[in-house]
């Protein structure tokens, strides 16, 4: 990208002009922000260059924020991840194949970004489609709304795809040739991993799902607390899906042993997490995770209840599989990785943050003023505290 900026615009190759590569892409994110906000609202977008305020202030995410004025893979990866979705749900599906590829050359783990791209796109379609005056009624999947659903839903959802794929397998077609290079690429390259293989060895780090969503209800908190009826509905929603009945509570204590299993077993202390003390994650880590041995599991029931009011919050206006579909593609991406770092939870925050269609205006001036004051206080410990023989203090 740095490449065709400086041919086209014949900039000269210094460190200004290549940070201000991923600053464009930073500037160009509210304009794709506001598509992807009115998708989910289902609203008719405003004119390509007139983004909307709330997502000049999803824009101002303090990871993206951040990482915009650096020269990191991160803004530009979710510029075209984003992009990608959009495309997807305008049903131009070439075109979101071309950017999920492109999206892949950013970070290689974008290859399942496009395929949730295609599935959110089918999963809306099946939703809202009508038949024609005169026509038989389509095939319909079983996808009832989200906080009426029961766990024997998700069996009648299973049964009932094989009756709709042929209505959304040609859709398909275009994102089979992305899938089929991608294929090529790991057999050419000898893994996903591009650049350094021995430090990003895939591990199975279950608790790295604990933290993301630890850390979206650190950062998204002003948006969990604006639905209706304020923090009180949240908290009696929480506790009644927690412990509403003997079955919910009785469910919840066996989630919170297998969690607390997963994070016996599952835990990792990378290398990089324990000796560079220039990022916030060392000194979580340290003072938090390790002050005492049982903190990592006391904090099992926190991450449960963070767990529920986010889909509580997320659910309100989509069907369950709407809802189910971001944890189920975070899954892969965030599983395998197993260092502990903020970049990574940048794509699947924007596209939660996304999927909630009701925030109020005080609500999203909340969050923009909480996102400025991170920002402010990030930037200015990066800017003005720099470290003696160790570089700048940063996410």
């Amino acid at each position: 990208m740095s490449v065709l900026l400086k041919r086209l615009f014949l900039f000269k190759c210094n460190v200004p002009m290549l940070r201000l590569t991923t600053t464009l892409t930073l500037l160009a994110l509210p304009l794709i922000l506001t598509r992807l906000l009115c998708y989910h609202k289902r609203i008719r977008p405003p004119s390509i260059l007139s983004p909307t305020p709330e997502a000049i202030i999803l824009s101002m995410f303090p990871i993206a924020w951040f990482f915009g004025f650096l020269y990191y893979t991160e803004v530009p990866s979710m510029l075209f991840v984003a992009w990608t979705v959009v495309a997807a749900s305008q049903d131009e599906h070439w075109l979101a194949a071309l950017l999920g590829l492109i999206s892949c050359t950013f970070r290689q783990t974008n290859i399942v970004w496009m395929l949730y791209a295609y599935v959110s796109s089918q999963l809306m379609f099946l939703r809202f489609r009508r038949a024609p005056p005169g026509a038989q009624p389509p095939a319909k999947l079983h996808d009832p709304p989200s906080l009426a659903a029961g766990p024997l839903d998700l069996v009648k959802v299973i049964a009932s795809v094989p009756r709709v794929l042929p209505d959304i397998l040609p859709s398909f077609v275009p994102y089979t040739f992305v899938l089929g290079a991608f294929a090529a690429f790991v057999v050419w390259n000898g893994g996903i991993v591009l650049g350094d293989k021995s430090n990003h060895i895939p591990s199975l780090h279950v608790p790295q799902l604990y933290y993301f969503i630890a850390s979206t209800t650190f950062f998204g908190w002003p948006v969990l607390i604006s639905g209706h009826g304020g923090v009180r509905d949240l908290i009696h929603g929480v506790s009644s899906r927690m412990f509403g009945s003997k079955l919910r509570t009785l469910m919840s204590i066996i989630t919170s042993i297998i969690m607390g299993i997963t994070v016996k077993l599952f835990t990792i202390h990378h290398p990089f997490l324990l000796s560079d003390n220039r990022h916030y994650t060392f000194y979580v880590w340290r003072r938090i995770y390790m002050f005492h041995p049982l903190v990592p599991y006391l904090l099992v029931p926190i991450y449960l209840a963070c767990g529920w009011a986010w889909f509580l919050r997320v659910g309100r206006d989509q069907t369950l599989l709407q809802t189910l579909i971001l944890p189920i593609f975070v899954i892969p991406t965030l599983l395998p990785t197993p260092l502990l770092e903020p970049r990574y939870f940048l794509i699947p925050y924007i596209l939660l943050r996304a999927q909630v269609a009701d925030v109020p205006g005080w609500a999203q001036a909340l969050e923009g003023l909480w996102y400025l004051v991170i920002n402010v206080v990030t930037m200015g410990v990066f800017l003005y505290m720099p470290r003696e023989g160790v570089g700048r203090f940063m996410w």
